[in-house]
């Protein structure tokens, strides 16, 4: 089913009426950031902790959100119950706002869109590749969530023709950073581990979670190779969940010696999902 409606600047639209000045920020440099929540039973999962990691992505690029969490919290539940959908992709998205045709910026307020579409069910086992470009660990908006998101545009299709559905991407002193839209965790020498937030990646909410939910798993500073050499890989992310990786590059995860989802992926995916039912953890 598609969007009943579009939320913009507190106003409920049909998605045909929804629009913005061809001189928005956002759309002729990308000057915005946004969150993508999962609905299941009609219901944004982590709704809090997407909210306060927009804030903190729009402080980061010098950008305001003009309105409450209470009016966001409504709009949600308005654009979600329009939809009828049970199962969706909810996304809030903040535009820098009119401004003139370069960096400046004007002196426009942002503006805010919520939009949802229908999100089909997430396969439980996953492959991925590398890839040759990298996360900038020290850019002006690494671990922001910004719609500047052409880097991983290109390199998602590259993982999408090699027969992948994810990209991996390391930073700029080589260290495993995370994917296009996910971040990854491996289970080596017995640990669960993921990248530091040093890294530049994202702090992802499902991340976060499984850090606070699985207390065997750590950051950690990762060498690529980690994952030839890790017994299992999973991928964290809003929409995947917990997902298992089975082959890196082609090759199988572990050498093969179990198939995946191993123990310790399920493990962590059964924490998650009973964890998971409360909706604003």
């Amino acid at each position: 089913m598609a969007a009943a409606v579009v939320w913009l600047d507190g106003v409920l639209v049909p998605p045909q009426e929804a629009s913005l000045s061809v001189f928005d920020h956002g759309i002729t440099v990308g000057d915005g950031v946004f969150e993508t929540l999962k609905v299941t039973n009609g219901v944004p999962f982590a709704l809090r902790r997407h909210l306060a990691r927009l804030a903190r992505s729009a402080a980061g690029l010098g950008l305001v959100v003009p309105f409450s969490e209470a009016e966001l919290r409504a709009a949600a539940a308005e654009v979600v119950a329009a939809s009828r959908e049970t199962r969706a992709r909810l996304r809030i998205t903040l535009t820098g706002g009119v401004a003139p045709l370069g960096s400046d910026r004007g002196d426009a307020a942002p503006s805010v869109i919520m939009a949802l579409a229908p999100l089909p069910e997430t396969p439980p086992v996953t492959d991925v590749v590398t890839v040759q470009w990298t996360r900038n660990e020290r850019s002006a908006v690494a671990g922001l969530k910004t719609t500047s998101y052409a880097e991983n545009v290109v390199a998602l299709a590259a993982a999408h023709r090699a027969g992948a559905s994810e990209a991996l991407l390391c930073n700029t002193t080589g260290q495993l950073c995370e994917g296009t839209g996910s971040n990854v965790f491996v289970v080596h020498r017995g640990e669960i581990l993921t990248p530091t937030l040093g890294s530049g990646c994202l702090a992802g909410i499902t991340r976060e979670l499984v850090l606070e939910w699985v207390p065997e798993a750590r950051e950690a500073d990762l060498d690529p190779a980690v994952l030839v050499a890790a017994d299992e890989v999973f991928l964290t992310s809003s929409t995947r969940d917990v997902q298992a990786v089975a082959r890196v590059n082609a090759d199988p995860v572990g050498d093969g010696r179990h198939e995946a989802p191993g123990p310790v992926t399920r493990h962590v995916a059964e924490v998650f999902a009973q964890r998971s039912t409360d909706v604003d953890p």
